[in-house]
């Protein structure tokens, strides 16, 4: 694989740069589910994607200034640089139209096909089938749950779970097998559409973000050459700088379309997905997620004339509070803190227990497709008991007087589910769980409705919601954690509500929706995109303060236990995220403490087989240039030359006999800067593609004009923890460590992400594991 920067000699295998040797009985990896997946003596770092394990390929966000660079930017006019400037924007445009569109859709599905579920199970009740009723409600759960999982399994089992951690770092510049690939934007769109539908206590927020990235990702590589679907006007994005940005912007609209919170969108992007961020990226994400909401408008506006079947009207308020008086006073703020360290305990031991059942279902899943399949359907059956049976321990309540709606609801979703009930009475937990997840949540977040749902109901509904989104998580579907977190979160804080009424007097449905902040700030640890996205979701700006306090309380406390949820995911799976703050123990040691091993280097005019063999033994991505008399009095560091680059300097063939500089006019006639620009996934020129005879193995070829000139140095005394800051936020790949004192080698060994991983730093140095 071109993935990893290790390389393998004599059967021995070496990290580059660092002398960190690995055999079958030592293994490095941060957790047991890596632990037990890695039995295979392997040459890169690897990540657990899907169910299996995967080689895995670090990005570079760094511009390589080599000669073909400077003279493609010196060469390109105003036009060419307006066209470029233009198409940045139009692909902001796209994103936003493609994903506004996916979003719609798939609530038109869900709503209808959801709804067609519901409708005929509530018909069948009316007429006293209830057995029948039981078998068509979970039948068709079972159909659409078992073909969400199958293709899942036997398509893309990237497309499983949310999606969020690896588009998190992606962003982070880690990229894993198949994440963004066309076939998982096909799953990721019609398994969440299958997974919600079938009653999953799941949502499909997280998948949004996941098909946002994916639209970006098939647009800023040019389509997909192995579907057929290429443009080659997309040639300026051939980098993983612009195609950062682009996923960048297709991870906010996403937000943007699940919640309809545009702004929610934007600071979603700022606070948890990216790494990198600056003011012109600001505007481009801004400008793509107010694209997602004019579309959604439109659409919507479109659906209030009865066109669209079951869907329901909302507009982009999905659940508004605004005519819900808002007013607190100072016993409030005591249940605003109640209820933030309430959702700060829970929210730490939602994640305790999700990180446990992950690892459990990786047991499971890992058997192979069938096994998934068979989990699926398992935690579907179980949903469906749970949810058409544990209605039938509520009492039947009768219908409030002078209600303006109709009571109880027939045919459609409301607060007044008949259920079993007879004439003039409802079921108020029928009313929670034989909704779609977003009409139970505009239940529990209505306002006036202080008596409509028993404390027992809510009881019920939150332990069965609490245990169910764990038990859901893990199943081989794409699947999200905002709405189970939601659902739950509402219920306790419409219970704490219920019990603090005396001495608070907001309304049921305001305690609900800050028992849902509360709950979000335990388990996503987010704070400020979290508190936008419910107010766009609520309209209701009066409660912003109460917001902030409760989201600051509850991650403040769950702090106090483990990380947040995207965080664990991202470390059971083994993917190398490189946090933006050095761990501790880094300060006691120097970037020359983990560069000792070997190091590959190449002449500014090197063999042709010299070359080939490196390329051969190594899985390097990065080789350091360094000239030597007579091309300089001395040995000096030229730069950094890629991999990549190779390859396609090689296949050109621009050989000579003599061991001569042919300078940059010579390789500009053969070559364009467009040429050695970043291809598509899996469409670069590989090592298999050279054909070389025995004659050109012996001939020479110049290095210096794809080499890049100005790489990323540090000085071998840096401290690994000013090193690692620096490697984090220039976004590199690798990060060139030259001596400190004259006459040695110039260049001492290369840093890479791996060099910063903490189990690779205290494998090497284990007496620091007390300093962590």
């Amino acid at each position: 694989m071109e993935a990893s920067d290790i390389e393998n000699m004599n059967g021995e295998l070496e990290r580059h740069g660092s002398g960190f040797s690995e055999d079958r009985d030592v293994i490095p990896m941060r957790e047991p589910l890596l632990l037990r997946k890695r039995t295979m003596n392997t040459t890169s770092q690897i990540a657990v994607v899907g169910s299996k394990v995967y080689p895995i390929e670090t990005l570079d966000y760094e511009i390589v200034e080599n000669e073909l660079f400077k003279q493609d930017w010196r060469s390109r006019k105003r036009v060419q640089i307006f066209q470029y400037i233009v198409l940045k924007w139009t692909l902001a445009l796209l994103i936003g139209l493609g994903t506004g569109l996916v979003g719609f859709f798939n609530n038109l599905a869900v709503e209808n096909i959801a709804g067609f579920k519901l409708l005929l199970t509530s018909n069948l009740m009316l007429d006293h089938r209830y057995l029948l009723a039981f078998g068509v409600f979970a039948g068709c759960n079972l159909i659409l749950a078992a073909a969400a999982a199958a293709i899942c399994a036997y398509i893309a089992p990237a497309a499983a779970g949310s999606g969020i951690p690896e588009v998190k770092a992606y962003l982070n510049g880690v990229d894993a097998h198949s994440i963004l690939a066309p076939s998982t934007l096909f799953v990721k769109i019609v398994g969440s559409i299958c997974g919600v539908s079938a009653g999953f206590v799941l949502g499909k927020e997280g998948p949004m973000v996941h098909t946002g990235a994916c639209i970006a990702s098939l647009l800023g590589q040019g389509g997909s050459r192995k579907y057929h679907l290429t443009w080659k006007w997309l040639r300026f994005f051939k980098n993983d700088r612009d195609r950062r940005d682009l996923i960048t912007c297709g991870a906010a609209a996403g937000v943007a379309a699940a919640f309809r919170a545009p702004v929610g969108g934007v600071l979603f992007a700022l606070e948890e997905a990216a790494s990198w961020w600056r003011s012109a990226l600001l505007w481009r994400t801004f400008f793509t997620t107010a694209v997602v909401a004019v579309v959604l408008r439109s659409l919507i506006y479109y659906c209030r004339g009865g066109n669209c079947g079951l869907f329901g009207e909302g507009g982009l308020i999905m659940f508004d509070l605004s005519s819900t008086i808002t007013t607190y006073s100072a016993p409030d703020m005591l249940v605003i803190i109640v209820l933030g360290v309430i959702g700060g305990l829970f929210g730490g031991l939602y994640n305790f227990l999700l990180d446990r059942v992950l690892r459990a279902y990786s047991i499971i899943n890992e058997k192979g497709p069938p096994s998934k399949i068979l989990l699926t359907i398992t935690i579907s059956l179980l949903t469906s008991c749970c949810a058409y049976g544990l209605p039938w321990l509520a009492k039947c309540t009768p219908c409030p007087e002078n209600l303006k709606d109709q009571c109880p609801t027939i045919g459609r979703s409301g607060n007044f589910k008949n259920f079993q009930c007879p004439p003039g009475h409802y079921n108020d937990l029928a009313s929670l769980f034989l909704n779609t997840n977003d009409d139970a949540i505009r239940n529990l977040f209505s306002g006036g409705t202080q008596k409509e749902f028993h404390m027992s109901t809510l009881f019920i509904f939150f332990i069965t919601i609490y245990f169910l989104g764990i038990f859901t998580y893990g199943v081989a579907v794409p699947s999200g954690l905002f709405v189970p977190v939601i659902l739950a979160g509402a219920s306790y804080g419409r219970m704490v509500g219920n019990l603090l009424s005396p001495v608070a007097d907001l309304d049921a449905g305001l305690f609900a929706l800050l028992g849902a902040a509360s709950f979000l700030g335990g388990t996503m640890r987010m704070t400020v995109s979290v508190c936008v996205i419910l107010l766009e979701l609520t309209n209701d700006l009066p409660m912003l303060p109460l917001v902030m306090l409760v989201l600051l309380i509850s991650k403040t406390v769950a702090d106090g236990f483990n990380k947040g949820v995207y965080d664990q995911i991202i470390v059971m799976k083994g993917l190398p995220f490189m946090e933006a703050h050095a761990e501790p123990y880094m300060r006691n040691l120097v970037a020359g403490d983990v560069v000792l091993g070997p190091l590959i280097t190449f002449s500014g005019v090197e063999r042709v087989g010299n070359i080939i063999h490196a390329l051969k033994l190594t899985g390097h991505n990065g080789f350091p240039v360094v000239d030597e008399p007579p091309f300089s009095n001395s040995p000096e560091l030229c730069g950094l030359v890629l991999r990549s680059h190779l390859l396609v300097l090689l296949k050109g063939r621009n050989f000579t006999k003599e061991r001569v500089a042919t300078g940059a006019s010579n390789v500009l006639e053969r070559f364009g800067a467009f040429d050695f620009a970043k291809a598509g996934s899996g469409k670069g020129v590989k090592l298999e593609d050279l054909e070389i005879d025995e004659d050109e193995m012996e001939m020479f070829v110049d290095l210096h004009p794809i080499t890049n000139t100005s790489p990323y140095t540090v000085v071998e005394t840096m401290s690994l923890a000013k090193a690692a800051v620096l490697f984090r936020a220039l976004g590199l790949r690798h990060l060139c460590v030259v001596p400190k004192t004259p006459g040695r080698p110039p260049i001492v060994g290369i840093l890479t992400r791996h060099d910063f991983m903490p189990e690779h730093v205290l494998g090497l140095f284990p007496h620091l594991g007390s300093h962590k």
